[in-house]
């Protein structure tokens, strides 16, 4: 669960990055690359942990 909330935090960071240099071709790729990472974080939150069958 911790690594979800790195995940997504780091996206939050990276996507105000972009946010910035949107002008930018630059901007506009690190804001979705940003993005991406919000939403895999969130995404990574709900999955269900896989559990051992030993």
């Amino acid at each position: 669960m911790i690594t979800s909330w790195i995940l997504a935090g780091i996206g939050i960071i990276v996507s105000l990055v972009g946010y910035y240099l949107t002008p930018n071709a630059w901007g506009y790729g690190i804001l979705g690359f940003g993005l991406a990472h919000i939403v895999l974080g969130v995404l990574n939150m709900f999955r269900t942990p896989e559990r051992s069958t030993h």
